[in-house]
């Protein structure tokens, strides 16, 4: 049997290391992760440089440029699609293209708060109230008929220059210079991106790569009607197996 001396020990060898615990918080316990920033969740990040790093940037480029996708660091083009129509691209994405939906009411991972937080930024980061300088574009969105036919005619005054007299660029001509442009009527090019997107770089222009807009290159802008032949044209183009399939067995 333990004399009283040693239990009295013992007993203030536990009320020591309560109290030591009590002072210095569990964190001092082994096993116990230590202090450290509180991680927030996911549908709770509300700033946008951070909202648009994590689901925008890796397409349309850092500073909204220079990305695989449309640049949105382009005023022409926010002033013609608008915060509405930036807003429901966001949210529904691109049909027929490769830019999903973010929504979660769409099947995406945002909510409503940050989807809007993502547009009202965009606009505020890369708009400018004077970049259509009273001018007319042809709406975002085609509502009239096309007809490839007259798009081909349309593409020859406004647009060969550039792209070549059938669209197949000049990246082998060896007096282009730094100035090689590719095909835009290659099948797997036509493949990866939507009728409306060559259609909002028609009407914007590529500032990051030198295209101009709608006003620039012709004689007379483009009309509504133009814009949307040429597109026709360009997506007549498409093939059902673009690039090269495996063959079959």
């Amino acid at each position: 049997m333990r004399s009283a001396p040693h239990r009295l020990a013992v007993f203030g060898t536990l009320m020591l290391s309560a109290a030591c615990i009590a002072v210095t918080g569990c964190s001092r316990i082994p096993g116990r992760p230590g202090p450290g920033p509180e991680v927030i969740r996911p549908d709770e990040v509300l700033d946008f440089p951070t909202l648009y790093k994590e689901n925008c940037a890796a397409c349309h480029g850092a500073n909204g440029k220079n990305g695989a996708a449309i640049s949105l660091a382009n005023p022409v083009y926010l002033a013609v699609a608008g915060e509405a129509t930036i807003h429901q691209i966001i949210t529904k994405g691109v049909p027929g293209g490769l830019m999903p939906a973010f929504a979660k009411s769409s099947g995406g991972s945002l909510t409503d708060r940050q989807v809007a937080i993502i547009a009202q930024g965009i606009l505020q980061q890369w708009g400018t109230p004077d970049a259509l300088a009273g001018a007319n574009p042809p709406p975002c969105a085609a509502t009239l008929p096309a007809n490839a036919d007259n798009g081909q005619q349309a593409y020859t005054t406004a647009c060969a220059r550039c792209h070549g007299a059938n669209g197949e660029g000049n990246a082998g001509d060896p007096n282009a210079g730094a100035g090689k442009l590719g095909s835009i009527v290659n099948p797997a090019y036509l493949a990866l991106i939507s009728n409306q997107d060559l259609r909002s770089i028609v009407i914007a222009g590529r500032p990051d790569e030198g295209m101009p807009d709608w006003r620039s290159d012709a004689a007379q802008p483009l009309t509504d009607q133009q814009v949307t032949d040429i597109i026709a044209w360009l997506a007549s183009k498409r093939t059902n197996e673009p690039g090269q399939p495996y063959r079959s067995h």
